[in-house]
């Protein structure tokens, strides 16, 4: 038993499981509604759409590359599956539609990024606004609404009293860890983070598993994008805006390092938790939105911070 509670104590995670219970309690001090079965349901589901797209996140940041276009990606699924479902398509081919058309952005990201050797930061921002662009083009800036009444429950309802886009957070987060984990996939996609070249010399293929990655992240981000569309029973413009940076900053306050090789699935969930619990803190202790933005954008810095220190002294 005491081998067990030792291995706990000295997994990475445990540090940032530990802030995690200090700062819920810390709020919970000056906002008391906090811990209240009511906010903790809507706390939940936040962190849920923030946890799926930050385990895409992960996966690109494992091999030491980033994505900057989920955030505009989910917005784009989003106003295809509901412009499909509004026009008449059925559902579930609305929802794939969807889908769809957010991965393959997500392939145009892998090949320019893994075959024509354009870097991850201008790739993904250039994709970033043409997805935004794109939107705009196809709402002309106006929401989509009038969505089938049927669909709303995946993003309003709950199962045995937890939020349905909760349960999709699980399994999303099973089958990142069983990737990572148990298959192939995963341990290459650890040792090209490490060392890319060392990889390609010892026969990875080291494209196509980039190509993958931004594959996945892509479809991460088109899942939060078409369930936001039930959550708010419409598909806005602006939705996505600004989500890269929050699941950049889940994955890395979460231990994943922004130079590759190190991260888990486990730490992406307790990352998005704090950033979850951070926003919903700050709104019930009334600070200014203004600020929040400032202290939000603080955490990201610092999380920058700390993966350097931590890995200079690997180094």
């Amino acid at each position: 038993m005491m081998s067990v509670v030792k291995k706990v104590f000295a997994a990475r995670e445990s540090a940032i499981f530990l802030a995690l219970l200090l700062l819920m309690g810390g709020i919970w001090i000056f906002a008391p509604k906090f811990l209240s079965s009511s906010n903790l349901y809507l706390v939940s589901r936040q962190i849920s759409f923030v946890a799926i797209v930050a385990l895409g996140e992960l996966f690109v940041i494992l091999s030491s590359g980033i994505d900057l276009s989920v955030g505009s990606i989910m917005g784009l699924s989003g106003v295809i599956a509901a412009g499909a479902m509004v026009s008449g398509i059925p559902i579930f081919l609305s929802v794939l539609l969807g889908l769809i058309g957010g991965m393959l952005l997500g392939f145009i990201n892998g090949i320019l990024i893994s075959y024509v050797g354009i870097a991850p930061f201008i790739v993904t921002l250039g994709m970033l606004s043409f997805a935004r662009g794109t939107i705009l083009i196809l709402t002309k800036g106006w929401p989509i609404i009038n969505i089938p009444p049927v669909f709303l429950v995946i993003g309003q309802g709950d199962v045995l009293g937890v939020p349905i886009p909760v349960w999709i957070m699980l399994v999303a987060g099973v089958v990142s860890y069983f990737l990572l984990t148990f298959t192939a996939f995963g341990r290459r996609l650890y040792a090209i983070g490490g060392n890319e070249e060392a990889a390609f010399l010892s026969g990875i293929r080291v494209r196509r598993i980039k190509l993958a990655i931004y594959i996945l992240s892509s479809l991460a981000a088109s899942i939060v994008g078409i369930i936001l569309v039930a959550r708010f029973n419409s598909a806005q413009p602006d939705t996505g805006t600004g989500w890269e940076l929050d699941a950049i900053a889940a994955a890395v306050i979460g231990g994943t390092s922004l130079s590759g090789g190190s991260g888990t699935v486990l730490g992406v969930f307790i990352g998005a938790a704090i950033m979850g619990i951070i926003r919903n803190g700050l709104v019930l202790m009334k600070v200014s939105p203004y600020w929040q933005t400032a202290i939000i954008g603080v955490i990201i810095v610092l999380a920058a911070v700390l993966d350097r220190i931590k890995n200079k002294r690997r180094a």
